[in-house]
């Protein structure tokens, strides 16, 4: 793991660029498919996309099994510092980790953080559930300093896991560290990224930049962005809601003809989701325009056809963002090729990983914008 870079104008510390590499690991899908237990694992924890995207109760967070996640990055925690490998997930708003206080299968394979070993950690006495699609984590809220990169942010709220769902044992990550707008916290907590520019540490927008083979080169930028992670100018839309960073999508269209999406629709730009995610019906439509056919559970291409296939256009604010079936399209070994488009089962969308490989990302809090150009 290479260290985080801090770039710093002299006069003020809140001119930080601060970038945190990202590791593109293997998935839980593949180390499961490499073992033959995926069709097992995928019909006991079903993909339920949209779980963390529903209200949720003071105290409770929601997230989804995804079992094709690949993009980590390392953070710390306490007095001395404790790492973790963590998503770094724009659709849920709260930083958890495993502790020691957990023996569930899932925590037993990851690292688990010892609050008697960190000087600072002081116990909320809070109360945390985490509703998956399938199973929860429960735990507790603590506090501590925790290391982003180079910046040690004070006093941040977190939740230590006292029980994690199975599918977690299968996940690289050992946890999460959410993005999303603050009022999403569980239990009133601060998020780290906004602890951050309270505290001066950068400004209050970042950029994400996920790359689409290598196993290295993706990073999270916080207090900026990098202009050579992309080409052309930048589409800023405005955001329709200020909890997820939610946009409104005009049209989905294949060769010119709207397939999906029709009159518009609200999506979320998802970096803790794989895929691209949608109600079924539009879905299913859109696998059809491309030519997918229903298989284990998703959509299944010729995987000598890929050149072929037409490409998906989501009109946004009056640009068309375009993806090549390069990048709509996954090859396994053991599964052939199946589409990053999954049913969702709500009317919202996501636009996760597959979109955000092709379209360098920026999350502008201060001005309730995300910016998107294609990314290099």
């Amino acid at each position: 793991m290479k260290a985080a870079i801090i770039l710093c104008a002299i006069v003020a510390l809140s001119e930080c660029l601060l970038r945190i590499p990202l590791n593109k690991g293997k998935t839980a899908r593949e180390s499961l498919e490499e073992q033959g237990l995926w069709e097992e694992y995928r019909k006991q924890f079903p993909y339920r996309p949209m779980a963390k995207f529903q209200d949720f109760a003071v105290g409770t967070e929601q997230m989804t099994n995804d079992a094709d996640l690949a993009y980590f990055g390392v953070i710390s925690i306490g007095t001395p510092p404790q790492s973790f490998r963590v998503i770094f997930d724009t659709g849920s708003s709260n930083l958890w980790v495993p502790s020691v206080y957990c023996s569930s299968a899932a925590c037993n394979n990851h690292q688990k953080f010892n609050p008697s070993q960190s000087s600072t950690f002081r116990n909320t006495g809070k109360s945390l559930q985490i509703q998956y699609g399938t199973g929860s984590m429960t735990g507790f809220l603590g506090t501590d300093v925790v290391g982003v990169g180079g910046i040690q942010v004070p006093h941040q709220t977190f939740g230590l896991s006292q029980s994690e769902a199975p599918f977690m044992a299968n996940m690289q990550a050992d946890g999460i560290l959410g993005l999303a707008f603050p009022r999403l916290a569980a239990s009133g907590a601060q998020t780290v990224f906004n602890n951050m520019v309270q505290q001066g540490l950068v400004q209050d927008y970042f950029s994400v930049y996920l790359s689409s083979n290598s196993e290295t080169g993706s990073e999270v930028t916080f207090g900026g962005y990098d202009p050579s992670h992309y080409t052309g100018n930048l589409v800023w839309v405005p955001l329709s809601s200020e909890t997820y960073w939610q946009i409104t999508v005009e049209s989905v269209t294949v060769n010119g003809n709207v397939v999906a999406c029709n009159g518009g629709c609200q999506a979320i730009v998802d970096t803790g989701t794989s895929l691209v995610v949608g109600p079924n019906n539009d879905i299913s439509s859109l696998n059809n325009a491309v030519g997918a056919s229903s298989s284990y559970g998703g959509a299944s291409v010729n995987c000598q056809n890929i050149a072929n296939m037409p490409e998906v256009t989501f009109n946004i604010n009056g640009h068309a963002f375009t993806l090549p079936a390069s990048a709509y399209v996954r090859q396994s070994n053991y599964y052939g090729c199946t589409t990053g488009f999954g049913n969702g089962g709500s009317s919202l969308w996501i636009l996760g990983d597959v979109f955000i490989r092709q379209y360098y990302t920026i999350f502008n809090m201060s001005n309730n914008y995300v910016g998107l150009a294609k990314a290099v």
